[in-house]
């Protein structure tokens, strides 16, 4: 039973209540705001158009993203999670030095990285965030576990 508290204590002391979260784009809406009333919009939105080649498309419900650019999404100081030909790397932003980026691993600050901007995938810059689903789970679990040793110990 003690092995078993053990266990159940360090694995709690590894959860983080921090994720990394890929922030997705806000897209933009491509509708034409008409003085006529809501309606008009709604229904030509609905309709499908038939393009040259035949195929049917719906051009007003597909908003079109914004482009993501990597500068702006990687100011200095911030801690993401970044793709890079492939590979992924969690590291802090240092600098831009022109297009190529400075960063150094999280737990090395020692350690210099550089990356082009082109090498970097945009769409899969992620920011560690704080989680309150995972942080509400830890507690209820938290409570629990006392409670459990609060009754073990009066029984």
């Amino acid at each position: 039973m003690r092995k078993n508290l053990y266990l159940i204590i360090i694995s709690f002391s590894m959860v983080s209540c921090y994720t990394y979260q890929v922030k997705k784009p806000k897209p933009v809406d491509t509708a034409v705001n008409n003085p006529s009333g809501p309606n008009k919009n709604a229904v030509v939105a609905n309709n499908p158009v038939k393009a040259e080649n035949g195929n049917s498309q719906n051009t007003g419900s597909q908003p079109v993203p914004v482009p993501v650019n990597v500068q702006e999404k990687l100011a200095p100081n911030k801690n993401v999670k970044i793709q890079v030909d492939g590979k992924t790397y969690k590291v802090i932003v240092d600098k831009w030095e022109s297009d190529s980026l400075v960063a150094h691993p999280v737990h090395h600050p020692e350690k210099i990285l550089k990356f082009h901007k082109n090498q970097i995938n945009a769409e899969k810059i992620a920011e560690k965030r704080f989680s309150q689903p995972i942080a509400d789970i830890i507690t209820v679990v938290a409570y629990a576990g006392i409670a459990a040793s609060v009754w073990l110990l009066v029984r």
